[in-house]
């Protein structure tokens, strides 16, 4: 006896079949996990960006093959997928796709039974919560609390469940409380083919930001380079025209060279140089604007000093005092004690 086909599966074999077979983006994604409405908004979340269509392995595979694609492909995508989705784009590229399912990523509290994707760590510390029976709530499931200042902490850092060990009991329901929701859920890429090329989501998981570091540190070192072996171009002509003209008029400094550029710098180092020589001689083989010029740089100075020996009095003045007050107050007691 031939077994009876539900009238609606040929349909969907129809509608995957003409999905994978669509130019663009096909991959497989495993939404195991997601609870309904979660599901509902990362769907909202992806609108206009792919298509997403729910449906068994086994109708995957029938879709697959009679849109004549590679079915070993196929099983690269679905392995480890629990509860597989087709997703299809024609609007992003496989990176794209995968960052924007990456988004889709989210924490939930753990059920009893469930296995830890990761070693579960209560950190020690002051928690939100009030005095009350929530403290043996805590020890119960061993996460060690106690009341300190009016309030609930954990004594201290603890790992409650390691990697791969079922969460057991309510330690799950009391994680949650503490913000410590361990369980991933999310649209999870599992793969995709892209021109006939299966790759797979670690394929995907590009570090963007390094990648873009490496960029910047690469374009700053080859400036340098084409500036430093003096490579014209359009970019690296300002600096190394720049430096030119700085090494030039260091140049003509040295040698003395007098131009418009140059005299500024020399009159101010020679002015510099006849003033430290008339401060050598005696005020009798000076003429009078030396003399006046000497003479103000002189008061310049001795106001400086000035004022640092008059705050260095000001302090001594005010330690004298001080110690002053001290005497008094003590001869004072003595005075009291002896009538």
């Amino acid at each position: 006896m031939i077994p009876k086909v539900a009238g609606w599966k040929p349909d969907r074999v129809s509608e995957l079949k003409d999905i994978v077979g669509k130019d663009g983006i096909v991959g497989v994604v495993d939404v195991s996990g997601v609870p309904a409405r979660n599901m509902l908004d990362m769907r909202s979340s992806l609108r206009g960006m792919l298509t997403m269509t729910m449906a068994k392995k086994s109708l995957i595979r029938l879709a697959w093959k009679e849109a004549g694609l590679s079915e070993d492909n196929l099983e690269t995508l679905l392995e480890g997928a629990i509860q597989p989705c087709v997703v299809h784009t024609d609007s992003l590229n496989c990176y794209e796709l995968f960052d924007e399912l990456e988004k889709t990523r989210q924490g939930r509290a753990a059920k009893e039974g469930e296995i830890a994707p990761e070693d579960i760590i209560v950190e020690a510390g002051p928690t939100e919560f009030g005095p009350g029976p929530i403290v043996g709530e805590f020890n119960a499931v061993g996460i060690p609390a106690k009341i300190d200042k009016g309030a609930v902490a954990i004594q201290k850092t603890v790992t409650v469940v390691n990697k791969g060990e079922p969460i057991e009991g309510e330690l799950g329901l009391m994680l949650s409380k503490l913000g410590i929701n361990p369980i991933e859920i999310g649209l999870i890429l599992m793969g995709v083919i892209d021109d006939g090329q299966v790759l797979s989501s670690s394929e995907l998981d590009l570090d963007t930001d390094g990648l873009r570091n490496d960029i910047i540190q690469a374009t700053s070192g080859a400036y340098n380079l084409a500036c430093n072996v003096r490579w014209f171009s359009s970019v690296t002509m300002p600096a190394i025209l720049s430096k030119a003209s700085s090494e030039a008029l260091s140049v003509a400094l040295e040698a003395g060279v007098v131009n418009d550029k140059t005299a500024s710098f020399i009159i101010s180092r020679a002015n510099a140089h006849a003033m430290a020589i008339a401060g050598q001689l005696d005020s009798s083989a000076l003429d009078e604007e030396l003399v006046a010029a000497l003479g103000a740089a002189v008061s310049s100075s001795g106001a400086d000093a000035a004022a640092s020996e008059a705050a260095e009095d000001t302090a001594s003045e005010a330690v004298a005092e001080e110690e002053e007050e001290e005497e008094d107050a003590g001869f004072g007691g003595l005075g009291d004690l002896f009538g």
